[in-house]
């Protein structure tokens, strides 16, 4: 298959784009540099834990940007006089620089859909970048059931950015698609802490130990179906019967069993088969149109 990636991998810089500062280089490091690209300020404290989840979805993102915008950290333990100046009464706080002088910014966490939307407004959008067109390929071969393919690309992005999340994710989904368990554990363990409830990771770790609990299960599908045909209120056979459908691929049939469990007896075994069934959405992911029905079938059958 011809690269979907030209060129050599990405040098692993990106150093010079992210800067820390102080009130003695301020003027410096966000006033004067900002006349020649926009500067994001990210005022922050080693104690502030939401900022320890937005810092690094900054620098991705900055990063992402490819120098279109530079970002520069403050530590306001370290330089209480600039956050008095700037007047910096909680953190996170974010201010982006144009021009020498303030021209956007936000409070608090927020989701790392609308820093890429921030930082993209502030560059000046230039349209998808070359590893986001990939990924997104290699989504839709995901969602095609094209495993191999999706495989191919994720790697691909992988020997440009090393760490980027979601081609590790996918990676990672892709192996557990061929039963390479150990493989997809590996992938996983080198995603980065503080993106470690990145969505696409999420989805790969539940999908990871559905697989792994359904495998072991696959064995006796026969004796599953013997069981329900005996008993069609044997609900422990009914949901393991799912787990190892699931995890041989049959995701249809798995959710099925799992609606048919709730409609017989939702409160059964502390709502068993509701809780699987929110694991299975979560591994398939929002967008997926099984999810979607699924849901939608759930919450006829819960409130009906």
């Amino acid at each position: 298959m011809e690269p979907i990636l030209g060129g050599a991998p990405a040098p692993a810089g990106g150093a010079e784009l992210i800067k820390n500062s102080s009130t003695a280089t301020f003027m410096t490091d966000v006033i004067d540099a900002s006349h020649e690209v926009p500067v994001i300020v990210d005022f922050w404290a080693p104690w502030c834990g939401p900022c320890k989840t937005l810092g690094p979805m900054l620098e991705r993102a900055v990063k992402d940007a490819k120098g279109a915008v530079r970002l520069v950290k403050v530590d306001i333990d370290k330089n209480q006089q600039l956050a008095q100046q700037m007047r910096i009464q909680s953190i996170p706080a974010v201010y982006a620089f144009k021009d020498g002088r303030p021209v956007d910014g936000f409070l608090g966490a927020v989701p790392e859909s609308d820093i890429k939307q921030f930082v993209a407004r502030l560059g000046g959008a230039k349209g998808p970048s070359p590893i986001e067109e990939a990924l997104a390929l290699a989504k839709e071969a995901i969602t095609e059931g094209d495993m191999a393919r999706a495989a191919t690309i994720f790697t691909q992005v992988l020997q440009r950015e090393p760490d980027n999340v979601e081609a590790l994710a996918g990676l990672a989904r892709a192996a557990i698609a061929k039963k390479d368990f150990a493989k997809a554990r590996q992938l996983l363990a080198r995603v980065p802490a503080e993106a470690a409830g990145h969505v696409e990771v999420v989805a790969a770790r539940t999908g990871l130990e559905l697989a792994e609990a359904g495998a072991k299960a696959q064995g006796a599908l026969g004796e599953l179906r013997a069981r329900l045909e005996r008993d069609p209120n044997d609900h422990q056979a009914r949901l393991d019967l799912a787990g190892a459908l699931f995890a041989g691929g049959n995701r249809e049939q798995a959710v099925e069993e799992l609606l048919e469990l709730v409609r017989r007896d939702r409160k059964w075994n502390e709502e068993a088969a509701r809780k699987q069934l929110v694991k299975y959405f979560e591994a398939m992911g929002g967008a997926d149109p099984l999810t979607q029905s699924a849901r939608r079938r759930l919450s006829s059958l819960l409130f009906a």
